[in-house]
C-alpha cells in the first residue's frame, strides 16, 4: 500500500547510555505519494494527515530535531539507498520475507495498516485471492513497494485517487491500495469500490539506515509513549472518524 512511501531524517543532538550525537544530521521527506490520504495530505498544515501529525511529536519525543527535504516520490527509494535520506516509514509486509535489506534497522509497530486489492463491485467475484494477480495488468502506485510485483504487471499511477478513477475508466480491472486511502478517494469521489483480497496485513515501522542504529531506543521508547497515552490512537481518530468507511462486500 502506500509505499511509497513516507521518508524522514534530523539533525540530533542526545545522548544515549553516555554517548553524545553532537552532529549527526538525518535529513527526511515526508512526500511517498502526494496524497496518500489520510496518513499524510499536501499543502494541509492544520490537518496533515496521521503520520503527518505523529513524525513532528515522536521525533520530538526521541530528541529529534527534523530538517525536512522534496524529493519526488518516484526518488525517494534511491535517495534513502543513496543515504541522502536517512528513514522513511514502510511495512515490513511489502517487501519480500519481510527484509528492509542489509542497509537498515527497524524501529517497534508504530500503526497497524493493510491493503487490498480493490475493484469494482461487478468484479469483485474475479479478485478474492491473491493468486488471481498473476500475469494481470494491476493498477499501482509509482514509488511504492509490493512484495509480489514480479508476479503480475505494474500499472503505475500517481496516487489512489488516480487508482480509483482508473477502475471507472476500465484502464485496469483491479488495483492494489491501503483501504483507507481506498475507502478515502472513493467517498470524496463518489465512486464506490468493493475490498476484494486481502493482499498485505502488518504494521508501519520506521526504516532507519543502520549507521543511525544507535538512536533506535530513545525511538522505540517516545513510540511507546505516544501508544500508551493514547497519542496515536487519538491522531488516527481524527482522521479516520471525519467520514463513514463502509466495507461493500
Amino acid at each position: 500500500m502506500k509505499k511509497s512511501v513516507i521518508l524522514m531524517s534530523c539533525v540530533v543532538l542526545f545522548f544515549i547510555s553516555g554517548f553524545t550525537f553532537a552532529d549527526t544530521v538525518l535529513k527526511y521527506n515526508v512526500n511517498g505519494s502526494s496524497s496518500w490520504v489520510p496518513y499524510y495530505i499536501p499543502n494541509s498544515p492544520e490537518t496533515p494527515g496521521v503520520l503527518g501529525e505523529i513524525v513532528p511529536l515522536l521525533l520530538a519525543r526521541a530528541n529529534i530535531n527534523i530538517e525536512k527535504h522534496n524529493f519526488p516520490p518516484r526518488r525517494t527509494n534511491y535517495a534513502l539507498d543513496k543515504g541522502w535520506l536517512d528513514f522513511d516509514f514502510v511495512s515490513p509486509s511489502w517487501f519480500p520475507n519481510a527484509d528492509l535489506g542489509e542497509l537498515f534497522v527497524q524501529s517497534s509497530a508504530i500503526i497497524a495498516i493493510e491493503e487490498h486489492v480493490i475493484t469494482l463491485a461487478s468484479n469483485a467475484k474475479n479478485w478474492q485471492s491473491n493468486d488471481n494477480l498473476k500475469g494481470q495488468e494491476i493498477g499501482t502506485i509509482g514509488g511504492y513497494l509490493y512484495h509480489n510485483d514480479t508476479e503480475f504487471t505494474r500499472v503505475d499511477f500517481i496516487s489512489e485517487k488516480e487508482l480509483i478513477k482508473a477502475l471507472y475508466k476500465d484502464r485496469v480491472k483491479a488495483a492494489i491500495s491501503g483501504d483507507l486511502p481506498a475507502l478515502y478517494w472513493a467517498k470524496q469521489l463518489n465512486r464506490p469500490i468493493t475490498l476484494a483480497a486481502l493482499h498485505s496485513k502488518g504494521y508501519l515501522v520506521m526504516r532507519l539506515r543502520k549507521e543511525h542504529a544507535a538512536l533506535l531506543p530513545n525511538i522505540n521508547a517516545a513510540i511507546a509513549e505516544l501508544q500508551s497515552n493514547g497519542t496515536i490512537e487519538r491522531i488516527i481518530d481524527k482522521y479516520t472518524q471525519q467520514a463513514v468507511f463502509e466495507h461493500t462486500e
